[in-house]
């Protein structure tokens, strides 16, 4: 397995209750059966609230999420590059408490 695709499962799996699934053809994490963060390119993307996004976009490299590469950008969501996998377990713990709080 790519050393990205495991730091996206140890990342995933630092939020309780998260199950396993697929968005796009891709690995995602899940909260109530709605994906927080999806497996990319070797990146980990991740939809967040306007305040964590902002910061997310503030790492280097980091960008929209634009899966179809069409210039289609998925609100909320922030692709961020494994330059950044030590941010990565912090922001799938904001992006599922963010996924969560949508659901109320």
């Amino acid at each position: 397995m790519p050393k990205e695709l495991d730091q996206f499962d140890i990342s995933g799996q630092s939020v309780k209750n998260a199950e396993t699934g697929k968005m796009f053809g891709h690995p995602v994490y899940k909260v109530k059966g709605k994906a927080f963060t999806c497996f990319f390119h070797k990146d980990m993307v991740f939809k967040l609230d306007p305040k964590n996004l902002e910061k997310a976009l503030a790492l280097k490299g980091s960008q929209l999420f634009d899966p179809s590469g069409k210039k289609r950008f998925m609100k909320e969501w922030v692709q961020v590059k494994y330059s950044h996998k030590n941010e990565w377990p912090k922001l799938s713990n904001a992006a599922a408490k963010y996924v969560l709080s949508l659901l109320k």
